[in-house]
């Protein structure tokens, strides 16, 4: 295959994924899914090596990388079938993030599979949201072991009314479900449609090719960083059953265009949820590096060859069940990402930025009221670490999320609650030759009884800088004007106020070059 030809079939394969994301999207009931896009889609082969995948959400997709493999074997396939999942110690993240597989049949023989994750809102939690302050798995809501929604072709009832029936809102749950399943089927079709334009053994040579043209990328771009061993230490805040300053550490050894990650000094795993399974670790080692290749590295299993990783198991990283996880996909695979940034700092200084926001600052909320039940879920922005080559950009989503926000409108329109605020906190960028991005304010009026729960992290421990630059302002949570802790859950009456202060970035390089560089011009 010429590199133009290598180039068209990828750009063919994402196009797959792409067009299951609009099809997931479009056919959503719920705003998580529908506005904010909490959701990825991807490609796999006939063994669940990565093949193709849109530009969703990081801890998603790179969680699928690592364990799709494990899930789809042993596993009796037949044309039409659908599974799903959401265990985490069986190849899901937490258990809103349901996962729906559908494999691709040509010439009467498994040839690959299409695969797309979403977070449900509710997934039967005792508190509205599913993100509860817990403590053991169960109390996260339904687990459900990979088995099928649908064979061959036909959805089974006593599945779907299992999975349906523990939330508040079986319509919304029912429609979520049935967009996934649409999502897949369009899939199905259209990955069919390529292999047989290609052809059976053309399309498996070409994914080959793609998988050791990634490879190879991928082990150039590891020859920019020096052979050596590079160690970081951060901390989580704490766990939200009182254990506090909770370290992730991680040693690189970069050798012969290859890298292992070992999280070896990390903390034991905990009896708050901030725990995780290896899946997720590995999908925040893998977005790192693949930040560091060239743009045009295919995002395929051979990107990811020549990194490994390491965590014991029974640690924070590596948890065992029944271990508590509904924090770990979101707040502990950031925190992976800073530290694994700080390791590579000492490599190659000037290709990584201070830390941005460091935390998804994770909202649920609603109303378990029998007569008028909601549950709502959201991640908010914050502000982006500086780099060498440019200030931190303010109030996004930054690495292992890439959601948008619930418009206002919508919030207010679906749910009984008033947004009173939203905009950028300014000053909260670290400061520096180039300044961290600032974060977000977002404050809530409630408009009748609820439940909130409150998953953030950055709130003792700040965004560092880097290069000498200034570490950004702490987050801050408030009800009512009154500080809450990092993470919590409470009741909430009509006319109460809840406001979310995110972290700033770090800022990079100390402000006094910046003020010798003005001097110097003037």
């Amino acid at each position: 295959m010429t590199p133009a030809s290598l180039n068209i079939f990828a750009s063919r394969l994402d196009a797959v994924c792409e067009e299951m994301g609009l099809v997931l999207r479009k056919a959503a009931f719920s705003p998580n899914i529908r506005d904010r896009l909490d959701f990825s889609c991807a490609v796999f082969d006939s063994d669940g090596e990565l093949c193709a995948q849109a530009a969703h959400i990081p801890v998603h997709l790179g969680s699928m990388a690592y364990a799709m493999k494990g899930i789809v074997s042993g596993i009796d396939w037949l044309p039409g079938d659908q599974l799903i999942l959401n265990d985490p110690y069986l190849g899901g993240t937490h258990l809103p993030d349901v996962t729906v597989i559908a494999p691709v049949f040509a010439e009467a023989r498994l040839r690959a599979f299409v695969v797309n994750r979403a977070h449900h809102a509710d997934i039967g939690a005792a508190s509205p949201g599913s993100m509860p302050i817990s403590s053991r798995l169960e109390q996260e809501g339904l687990v459900i072991a990979p088995v099928h929604l649908v064979r061959a072709g036909e959805v089974l009832p006593e599945v779907l009314q299992r999975v349906t029936h523990a939330t508040r809102n079986r319509a919304e749950s029912e429609g979520d479900f049935a967009a996934q399943l649409a999502a897949n089927r369009a899939g199905v079709t259209r990955l069919g449609e390529l292999i047989a334009r290609y052809g059976v053994r053309s399309f498996v040579e070409a994914l080959g090719e793609l998988n050791n043209y990634a490879e190879c990328l991928a082990s150039e771009a590891l020859v920019d960083i020096p052979d050596g061993t590079y160690q970081f230490t951060d901390y989580l805040d704490d766990d939200g059953q009182g254990q506090r300053d909770i370290p992730i550490a991680v040693t690189l050894t970069v050798e012969e265009r290859s890298v292992l990650a070992d999280f070896s000094g990390t903390a034991e795993q905990v009896e708050g949820n901030v725990n995780c399974p290896l899946a997720v670790a590995a999908a925040a080692v893998y977005y790192v590096f693949r930040c560091l290749m060239p743009p045009q590295t295919p995002a395929c299993a051979g990107a990811f060859r020549p990194i490994s990783l390491h965590a014991p198991e029974g640690c924070l990283l590596n948890a065992r069940k029944p271990a508590a996880v509904a924090a770990g996909n979101v707040e502990s695979s950031t925190r992976v990402v800073d530290v694994v940034l700080g390791a590579l700092a000492q490599a190659i200084p000037g290709r990584v930025p201070a830390a941005s926001h460091g935390s998804m600052n994770n909202l649920a909320m609603g109303s378990a009221d029998a007569s008028e039940p909601w549950d709502y879920y959201e991640t908010i922005g914050g502000g982006m670490g500086a780099g060498s080559m440019g200030g931190g950009l303010s109030g996004l989503q930054t690495h292992m999320t890439n959601t948008r926000n619930t418009p206002v409108e919508v919030l207010e329109s679906r749910f009984p609650v008033r947004v009173l605020r939203y905009g950028l906190r300014f000053g909260s960028g670290g400061d520096g030759e180039r300044s961290g991005g600032d974060g977000l304010v977002r404050e809530y009026e409630f408009l009748a009884p609820a439940h909130y729960t409150l998953l953030t992290e950055r709130r003792s421990h700040a965004p560092w800088g880097i290069a000498g630059g200034g570490d950004a302002s702490p987050g801050v949570n408030l009800l009512n004007g009154k500080p809450l802790p990092a993470k919590c859950e409470g009741s909430v009456r009509a006319g109460d106020r809840l406001r979310v202060e995110t972290p700033g970035g770090g800022g990079w390089g100390s402000k006094r070059v910046r003020g010798l560089a003005v001097a110097l011009c003037e």
